[in-house]
Parts: structure tokens; C-alpha cells; sequence
């Protein structure tokens, strides 16, 4: 029987590009992926880094996103940015290929860090993954207490 908690992306790892742009997938993210019965990742930028969701995750999102409305300047700017940038990226031999426009966008070279988001994964060039967590870890003993508040 399935259980559910093991179908989320958890936990961070280093991972190396190589010289093709290809990338190992972590073996827990693939049995996620192959739980699922899916053999691909849709993989598209987000805030300094790129963001690789399962398809079905990444269906809902565009069920959401094409009732944003035409004229509102937030929702332009979030397909122009988040929903063009989407690449399928099919899974081979456990690896994907990062298309090189993400890979420039996000500042990957070599060294890159997974960061776990449960419906999701993060792609982070090391460097800027470790100044993006130290920021965390300073301001997490704030935002740990608000989110107490929510119960969590």
C-alpha cells in the first residue's frame, strides 16, 4: 500500500552538472517520479534558482494559471516569467537535461544543490544556494515562531 508522506520531495543534496548540462535525479525523488508512473520533470525558473515539478503538479498549476485574468499586470508578468520558462525535461538513465537558457537564468554551472519542497524540488548553483541559506537559518527563529502561531 502507498503511503502517502513518501510521495513528497524532502531533504537537500549536492549533485555536479556535467559538461552537457545533464543532472543526476537523487534515487528517492525517482521512486517518487516512478510511484507516480512518470518519466519526465517540468522544469522552469523561479527566483534565483529553477524549480523541477512532477507533471501532475505542474498540471495544476496551469489549471490555475489559465483562469488568471487577461488584463491584470501580476498575472502577466507571473506566465510571462514562471509558465513560459517551463521545460518537460525527460527522466534517462536517471538523469535530465537542463536546457542551457535555464541553466544561464539561474547562474548553474557545475556545482548544484537539490533542496526538497515536498510538491516540488529546487535547482541551486551551490554558491548562491549557501548564501540563500544562510539568510534562512538567521531569520528562521522569527518566521519559525509566526508559522507556530498557524499551528505548525
Amino acid at each position: 500500500m502507498k503511503n502517502p508522506i513518501n510521495e513528497f520531495f524532502e531533504g537537500r543534496s549536492r549533485h555536479t552538472l556535467d559538461e552537457k548540462g545533464r543532472l543526476a535525479i537523487p534515487a528517492r525523488f525517482r521512486e517518487i517520479l516512478k510511484e507516480r508512473g512518470d518519466t519526465s520533470l517540468v522544469v522552469t525558473n523561479l527566483n534565483n534558482c529553477l524549480v523541477a515539478f512532477a507533471r501532475d503538479d505542474w498540471q495544476k498549476i496551469k489549471e490555475k494559471a489559465i483562469n488568471l485574468p487577461l488584463f491584470d499586470s501580476a498575472a502577466n508578468i507571473y506566465i510571462r516569467y514562471f509558465i513560459s520558462g517551463a521545460i518537460e525535461c525527460p527522466l534517462k538513465q536517471g538523469r535530465i537535461l537542463v536546457p542551457s537558457d535555464l541553466r544561464e537564468l539561474a547562474g548553474l554551472e557545475k556545482e548544484v544543490v537539490l533542496v526538497g519542497h515536498l510538491t516540488r524540488f529546487e535547482i541551486w548553483d551551490k554558491a548562491k544556494w549557501e548564501e540563500e541559506f544562510e539568510r534562512a537559518k538567521k531569520s528562521f527563529p522569527e518566521i519559525s515562531q509566526s508559522l507556530s502561531d498557524l499551528g505548525i
